[in-house]
């Protein structure tokens, strides 16, 4: 096996937005209630009923579901040949090799309005990668486009990517 290489920066953050973890936590709140409805006072849901068996399946899914969404991390990982975001716990990672790299700046930035949320993005000032705040790195590729890393410390992150982009490959 390869050695893995060491990090020059990481930086993992959680999404901490608790509107969204409300909203996310209603449907197997809603199942789990319906499942107690039925099964402790024995008011059948639906009609016909839906099934004991099925009710509970459907609310450990809903609770399994619930807790990989909440436990989700961005992770921002600059090693010597690449650069690495990722949405630990879901799919999403993108890698960006040295050679890629133009400029690194720490930017102001609104993730709403400027990206339509949170999390992985596509919009009109590029791709982003958004855990929560208003700060992060707006990367310039050599094709010129953009690509924006939410970070608490953006200063550090940037200051590290422009050092990482002029380094003799080892």
């Amino acid at each position: 096996m390869g050695k893995r290489q060491p990090s020059l920066y990481r930086e993992v953050q959680p999404f901490r937005q608790w509107p969204t973890s409300l909203v996310l936590a209603m449907p197997p709140a809603a199942i789990i209630f319906i499942t107690c409805r039925q099964w402790i006072w024995h008011h059948p849901w639906g009609n016909p009923p839906v099934s004991n068996g099925g009710l509970l399946f459907l609310a450990v899914l809903l609770v399994l579901v619930y807790v990989r969404l909440i436990t989700v991390r961005l992770v921002t990982d600059l090693r010597p040949g690449e650069l690495r975001i990722r949405l630990r716990g879901l799919w999403r990672s993108r890698k960006i090799r040295r050679e890629d790299v133009r400029a690194a700046k720490a930017v102001l930035y609104d993730a709403i309005r400027d990206f339509g949320g949170y999390g992985f993005r596509s919009g009109w000032k590029g791709k982003a990668y958004i855990a929560r705040g208003i700060r992060g790195v707006e990367i310039e590729l050599q094709n010129g486009r953009k690509v924006l890393i939410g970070s608490q410390r953006p200063d550090e992150l940037a200051s590290r990517i422009m050092e990482w982009r002029v380094e003799p490959s080892r």
